[in-house]
């Protein structure tokens, strides 16, 4: 079973203008209200791929009970902790002319709440797979994923994680079984500026020689590179395709990889997966549909550089 963990998950409000104008009022011709959140996002893309997940998460107020509806009408198992205090946080996601996103901070966690949350980890075993993504809520440590790690370092379970900074840097030693920072974010966690993929290839294997399994470096419309636990290194070109909405492209990335890889063990297969749904769902003005997905799939060009 996939798990995903999203603890500062939301409602995404996505308002669509016919051309955004400043010091104006601006009239929606189109709004759409979904739940996101990293993690959400990976088991929304691997429901429209066949694959079941559970979604771990903490929720909170009116617009947590509203996210929690809306995830089980998707089909997607659940299993979150309610906070006593605050709002699951709703994020503005604006296109017009312009595409842009005010994203709020979200509630509060307290220790309670948490340990209670990372006490429902304790179904996983050596069979599961987590995916811990995105950011985390206010009060709780940078190093948080870490503990999670030590949390689960007996059950034997894959890790997967989608995060920046500190929250990322401080899972190395743990092994995860893969990570996926962009290029910019690789670029931030190494104090350089990495803008092509021969650039990005040697810091993809830093990343495995630090304790990461598995490397992969989305690029939007550069492709990816994926520096893999069997030595290989792979390069991926983004197929050509009008982008509609970059909103979620990263996640599919995730769950694609995710989905190709434990139905094949095949790097190869995964790479080519994880390419194919972040592009699909750039090019959709949703997350791609399993048709999409295989269409690109078509066009998705990957090649072994090591």
């Amino acid at each position: 079973m996939i798990y995903t963990m999203t603890l500062n998950p939301a409602l995404d409000y996505n308002m669509t203008v016919n051309e955004f104008q400043k010091k104006r009022v601006n009239r929606s011709v189109k709004e759409e209200l979904i739940p996101g959140g990293k993690g959400l996002m990976v088991s929304r893309m691997l429901k429209n791929l066949g694959v079941d997940s559970t979604a771990f998460g903490l929720v909170a107020g009116f617009s947590g009970k509203e996210l929690t509806q809306m995830v089980h009408d998707l089909g997607i198992h659940t299993n979150f902790v309610t906070l006593s205090e605050g709002m699951t946080r709703i994020n503005v996601k604006l296109w017009g002319g312009i595409e842009g996103e005010i994203n709020a901070p979200g509630p509060t966690c307290d220790e309670k709440s948490l340990q209670a949350l990372i006490k429902k980890l304790e179904v996983l075993d050596s069979d599961d797979t987590l995916v811990l993504a995105g950011s985390i809520p206010k009060g709780l440590p940078n190093d948080l994923y870490a503990k999670i790690f030590e949390q689960l370092k007996d059950r034997h379970c894959n890790i997967v994680v989608d995060a920046t900074g500190e929250l990322l840097k401080s899972v190395f030693r743990y092994r995860p079984f893969f990570v996926k920072p962009n290029h910019h974010e690789l670029s931030e966690l190494y104090g350089v500026e990495l803008t092509t993929r021969e650039e990005v290839w040697p810091y993809a294997k830093r990343l495995r020689e630090e304790g990461v399994k598995n490397a992969l470096i989305s690029m939007a419309g550069e492709g990816a590179v994926l520096a893999a636990e069997d030595g290989s290194v792979w390069f991926g070109e983004a197929p050509s395709g009008t982008v509609k909405n970059s909103v979620g492209a990263g996640d599919s990335m995730v769950a694609g990889f995710l989905a190709g890889y434990l139905s094949t063990h095949s790097y190869e297969v995964a790479f080519r997966t994880g390419i194919a749904c972040g592009s699909g769902s750039a090019f959709s003005e949703a997350l791609a549909t399993g048709d999409e997905v295989k269409t690109v799939a078509e066009r998705v060009r990957i090649w072994r550089v090591e």
